[in-house]
């Protein structure tokens, strides 16, 4: 045998194998997020969904149970919707606004207070009838506990969970409002997993969760964010998000539809808990978020 062409196929043989041992861009996204991870002092669970392949995902601690926080207005809100679909209301009707709600725990009642809350705008309209658009839009944009308990009493708790399940999400819990404190102390709150918040956000950009119109409202609605910490932080402002984000003491969640300049779109979830330093793992969330865009934009330069 030609000893050169002996030691080409040699040559070419360990080519090829160091190129199969070269790691794929997924990878290495996988291996940059985890590093990311374990900086957090905390729990982190993230979903990734490429909209335009759903083979392009990526799960870590995706089944793991958090508290929903404010994420869980986003399935009240596809709540509103549908009963609007089935003529049991209309956003445009008005109701008259009372700060009065009952605990699951007891019907005793309780009330909301502002100094708890992120929107002084619906305080100041209590006693005075609204239109229930003028209470889900600030349930969404700027998380208001007052506009959501008054929602939430209306369509029903029980009613917001079971759609959940029809569009696939199996273990979220909506069981209450905001704020019932005795319903807290008995471990009775509203929990969610990173899957379950990503297919509710897929469900959404894929016009699966209402009509192609209502779906397309609720996205308006959601890019309205006024909470933009985590998934937009880092991303250039022709980036649009559509997201919903949650806190709460030790807890921070951003769950949304991104919208890349090209017409692409992704759904990412990042969930977070018992966060030693909140603003500091709020950052490395947005961090996370970053290596996802990059990821995205990465790939559209491979094309």
């Amino acid at each position: 045998m030609n000893p050169f062409a002996k030691y080409s196929a040699i040559f070419l043989a360990c080519a090829g194998l160091l190129s199969c041992e070269q790691p794929s861009a997924k990878e290495k996204l996988q291996a940059a997020v985890t590093a990311q991870i374990d900086s957090v002092g905390g729990e982190v669970a993230v979903a990734f969904l490429n909209l335009s392949d759903a083979t392009d995902s990526l799960l870590i601690n995706a089944d793991s149970s958090f508290h929903a926080a404010s994420t869980m207005k986003v399935p009240v809100m596809i709540e509103l919707f549908r009963q609007q679909r089935e003529g049991k209301l209309d956003l445009h009707d008005s109701i008259l606004l009372v700060n009065e709600f009952k605990s699951i725990v007891d019907g005793s009642p309780y009330s909301m207070d502002l100094a708890d809350d992120s929107d002084d705008v619906v305080y100041g309209k209590i006693g005075t009838k609204v239109t229930l658009h003028d209470l889900l839009v600030p349930m969404i944009t700027v998380s208001s506990n007052l506009a959501t308990n008054v929602l939430i009493e209306l369509v029903g708790a029980k009613n917001v969970t079971a759609t959940m399940r029809q569009l696939g999400a199996a273990n979220i819990q909506v069981l209450r409002g905001v704020e019932d404190q005795k319903a807290y102390d008995l471990g009775l709150s509203n929990t969610t997993t990173a899957r379950d918040l990503q297919r509710i956000m897929q469900a959404i950009a894929e016009n699966r969760a209402g009509t192609p119109d209502d779906c397309a409202a609720m996205v308006d609605i959601l890019k309205g964010q006024q909470f933009n910490e985590i998934i937009p932080y880092y991303l250039p402002e022709a980036v649009r998000v559509a997201h919903k984000t949650g806190s709460i003491t030790a807890l921070h969640h951003d769950a949304g539809i991104v919208y890349l300049p090209d017409g692409r779109s992704y759904v990412l979830v990042l969930l977070s808990k018992n966060l030693k330093d909140f603003d500091a793992g709020t950052g490395q969330l947005a961090k996370i978020s970053k290596m996802f865009y990059d990821y995205m934009m990465g790939e559209a330069g491979a094309d």
